[in-house]
């Protein structure tokens, strides 16, 4: 999901009646049901710095499982196609922020843990594709993460439309479908063309726990946890990559480390619409490594975490130039 501050400007003239925040915890856990348990298929356009893309999107479920086909109507047919969050093939380079990255694990909507983090209303009501919705606004209590404003179809809980602004007010993203069927796609529908390329993701072989004590920091954002670890063989380098992917149950942020030595690298400080990505190289006892923190947080809380990273339980690690 995506996130943005409650901006009257943005609702285009709705009225917005702050409710208690039990309705908007309650309309969360319905999204969050909705998304698990309601197949559907529809159009749905994405903006991200003033550009648009549009997208097709067949998602369908049964006894539990979770299976999506996500195809790029602009340009090239560039597509994706995942199984329970896990993406399995790939067809070109999907804009990004459309698609998450393998092994994402799928947004649980915890009310009453994100209730911490933000300050959930309903704001009254709006028509997204032609669909009544409900407008919920989640305005972060911190300046570590964005907001969100959802519009949730009041027939089935999902999500029609969703916007993201900067603490500024800036509109950084927008998803909005334009056209929604909650028919169930068939099996054909959910077939990938013969371009997409399967994904392969090795674990890492250890859990999550371990991982964290070889790589940690020493800050985090409030909120925000360990949810998955993984590592791979970078094919030029032949050395392992790990990456561990951080959430507050709302927003998320992975952090890649791979180990340097000798090699030119630069350090980087970008941002794409709501995507910042961080790389600072950093000095271990266990040797130089280049630290890269990418995913929808501030730009400041990027460089912070990927400062505060350190290996083995060691002394923090010190930045090279």
């Amino acid at each position: 999901m995506r996130a943005i501050p409650l901006v009257p400007l943005l609702l285009g003239g709705w009225l917005v009646l702050p409710v208690h925040a039990d309705e908007a915890q309650d309309q969360l856990k319905r999204l969050a049901q909705a998304e698990q348990q309601q197949s559907f298929q529809g159009t749905f356009v994405y903006e991200r710095n003033g550009s648009f893309s549009t997208h097709r999107i067949w998602h369908r479920v049964v006894d539990g499982k979770v299976r999506e086909h996500l195809l790029q109507l602009d340009g090239s047919a560039q597509e994706v196609l995942r199984v329970d969050g896990v993406t399995q093939c790939v067809s070109g380079t999907l804009v990004a922020g459309v698609s998450n990255i393998p092994d994402s694990p799928a947004h649980a909507f915890d009310a009453a843990k994100l209730s911490a983090w933000y300050d959930m209303k309903v704001g009254g009501n709006s028509r997204v594709a032609g669909r009544p919705a409900v407008v919920v606004t989640l305005t972060p209590r911190d300046q570590h993460r964005y907001g969100i404003e959802l519009h949730l179809d009041t027939q089935t809980g999902l999500p029609l439309k969703s916007l993201l602004l900067s603490d500024k007010g800036q509109l950084l993203e927008r998803f909005q479908f334009t056209e929604l069927d909650t028919d169930a796609p068939t099996d054909q529908m959910l077939q990938p063309s013969a371009d997409c390329k399967p994904v392969e993701v090795v674990k890492a072989k250890v859990d999550a726990q371990k991982q964290q004590v070889a790589w940690r920091s020493d800050w985090l954002p409030p909120g925000f946890e360990l949810s998955s670890a993984a590592a791979r063989k970078d094919p030029d380098s032949k050395s392992l990559v790990t990456s561990l992917m951080y959430d507050d149950g709302l927003a998320r942020f992975s952090v890649f480390i791979e180990p340097v030595s000798g090699a030119a690298v630069t350090d980087i400080r970008t941002q794409l619409g709501p995507t910042v990505a961080v790389s600072r190289r950093l000095t271990t006892p266990k040797g130089d490594a280049m630290v890269t923190v990418v995913g929808e947080i501030p730009i400041g809380t990027a460089e912070r975490i990927a400062l505060s990273m350190r290996n083995d339980g060691a002394a923090p690690a010190s930045t090279k130039k």
